[in-house]
C-alpha cells in the first residue's frame, strides 16, 4: 500500500528535487517525458519538460514519479498554466512511497476498449451488504467435511463448539432482520464482534491481514453513527460490556455468515458457566472457517438459487492503466455496489490488432457523488500479453530491467 510521506520528509524531498535536479518522469500518449524543477517549491511547482508535452492544458492532472536513492516516490499535480515546455501547478499536498504496483499508470489510450465480467455466479439477495467481498476459498477444510450434507456440517460444528463454549445459536437473516446492537453492527461491518472476556473490553487492534474483528474504535464509531453523543461514548461502551457480564456471560462472540458481498446471518457462541477458558483467537478463526463451509453448502443446496442473476459483460470508463493494473469508474448502481475489494473480474482488453484476456482483482474502491472508482490488479495474464501491453502503453520495448519499474498503487 502506498504510504503518504510526512511533512518534514516531504519538504526535504521537494528541496532535493530542485537542489540535485532529480529527473521527474511523466508518461502520456505512449511517450516518456522528463521534467526538472526550475525553482524551489513553495506554494507552486515550476517545471521544464525535455520537450513540449502534446495536448497538455490547464486543469489537466499529471501523475509524476521520481527515484530518490532507490526509493520511488509519486505525486500528482493539476496544471494551472503551460507554455511550450514550461509548466506551472500548485505544490502537491501529498507525496507517496512504499508503492505496490509494478508499472507506471498512464491515461488510457483512445483506441483501447475494456470489458468486464464478474467471475463465477452472481446473486441479487435481500440480505445486508458488507463493504468487502467474501471469496469463499475453503482450502484444506474441504478434505474433512462434506459440503453437500448441510445438516451433517451443522452437527459437526455444534459438537466442536460444545468442547469450549456453553452454548451457541445460528441465525439466518431470511425471516429475521438485524435488530440487536450485536446483529446490526455485525451486519453492517461483516466483521466479528469478539469479547474474549467481559471483564475487559473490545480488542484494541486486529492483527489478521483481513481485519476480521470489530475493534473498540469501530464500535465507538458505530455508536456515534446511531446518534450517541460523543461525550457519552465511553460510558456507552462500558455499559454494553458490563451488561453482558451482569447477564452472566464471561466470553462472547458473534461471527458473521458471509456469502459474496452479503451478510446472511451469524453464529453466536458464549460462555456463561465457570470452568471454561475464555475464547482465544484460534476459536474465532476456526469458527470463521466453519462459517465459510456452511455458506458454500447453502449455495450447493440451492439456498440462493432464487437470487441468481444473469452474468452479463459490462463496460467501465478506464481512468488510467498500467501494465499491471487499471483504475476504472462506473455509475452508482446495484452492479457497482457489488464491486468490492477482493472480488475478481474477467477483463478483456481490446487493442488494435490484439485482444488480451486476464483476471482483474479489485484492490481498492472509492466514490464521489456520481461514480464509483475501482483500482484493479491484473492476474493470470500471459507473459506475451504483458509484454505486448507494456509496449502498447509505454511506446518502448520491454526489457528485463522493466521489472523494477515501480511507480504506484492501483
Amino acid at each position: 500500500m502506498a504510504t503518504p510521506i510526512k511533512r518534514i520528509e516531504k519538504d526535504f524531498l521537494l528541496k532535493a528535487l530542485y537542489d540535485e535536479q532529480i529527473p521527474i518522469m511523466y508518461l502520456a500518449g505512449r511517450t516518456e517525458y522528463i521534467f526538472k524543477l526550475e525553482k524551489p517549491v513553495k506554494s507552486e511547482v515550476f517545471v521544464a519538460a525535455d520537450r513540449p508535452v502534446t495536448g497538455l492544458k490547464p486543469r489537466r492532472k499529471l501523475d509524476l514519479m521520481f527515484d530518490y536513492k532507490g526509493q520511488v516516490v509519486i505525486f500528482s499535480v493539476e496544471v494551472s498554466a503551460v507554455k511550450d515546455e514550461h509548466i506551472t501547478a500548485p505544490a502537491p499536498e501529498f507525496l507517496y512511497k512504499n508503492l505496490d504496483r509494478s508499472y507506471s499508470r498512464v491515461t488510457s489510450p483512445e483506441d483501447l476498449k475494456v470489458q468486464f465480467t464478474f467471475q463465477g455466479d452472481r446473486f441479487l439477495l435481500n440480505y445486508p451488504k458488507s463493504q468487502e467481498y467474501e471469496t469463499g476459498e475453503l482450502g484444506e477444510w474441504m478434505n474433512n467435511l462434506d459440503p453437500q450434507n448441510l445438516q451433517s456440517l451443522i452437527d459437526q460444528m455444534a459438537a466442536w463448539i460444545r468442547g469450549f463454549a456453553s452454548g451457541y445459536k445460528m441465525i439466518i437473516f431470511k425471516d429475521k432482520k438485524p435488530s440487536l446492537t450485536e446483529e446490526r453492527i455485525v451486519a453492517e461491518t461483516g466483521k466479528t464482534l469478539y469479547l474474549p472476556s467481559t471483564l475487559a473490553n473490545f480488542p484494541q487492534n486486529d492483527s489478521h491481514p483481513k481485519k476480521r474483528l470489530i475493534t473498540e474504535e469501530m464500535f465507538r464509531r458505530y455508536l456515534e453513527s446511531t446518534g450517541v453523543d460523543p461525550s457519552y461514548i465511553d460510558d456507552a461502551v462500558n455499559r454494553f460490556v458490563k451488561k453482558k457480564f451482569d447477564a452472566g456471560f464471561f466470553s462472547d462472540a458473534w461471527v458473521p455468515l458471509l456469502f459474496q458481498e452479503y451478510v446472511i446471518g451469524y453464529i453466536h457462541i458464549w460462555i456463561d458457566k465457570e470452568g471454561k477458558l475464555p475464547f482465544d483467537y484460534n476459536v474465532i478463526e476456526t469458527l470463521y472457517q466453519f462459517s465459510k463451509v456452511l455458506t458454500f453448502s447453502l449455495k450447493l443446496n440451492g439456498y440462493f438459487q432464487h437470487g441468481r442473476i444473469k452474468n452479463e459483460p459490462f463496460e467501465g470508463k478506464v481512468v488510467d492503466i498500467s501494465a499491471s493494473g487499471l483504475l476504472f469508474s462506473h455509475p452508482h448502481s446495484a452492479l457497482s455496489s457489488a464491486l468490492l475489494p477482493d472480488s475478481e473480474l474477467a477483463v478483456r482488453l481490446q487493442a488494435p490488432h490484439r485482444s488480451i484476456r486476464a483476471t482483474a482483482k479489485i484492490a481498492r474502491r472509492y466514490k464521489d457523488n456520481a461514480l464509483g472508482y475501482f483500482g484493479c490488479r491484473f492476474l493470470d495474464m500471459a507473459p506475451e500479453d504483458m509484454r505486448f501491453l507494456f509496449e502498447y502503453l509505454y511506446g518502448k520495448p520491454f526489457t528485463d530491467s522493466d521489472g523494477s519499474f515501480i511507480t504506484g498503487s492501483v
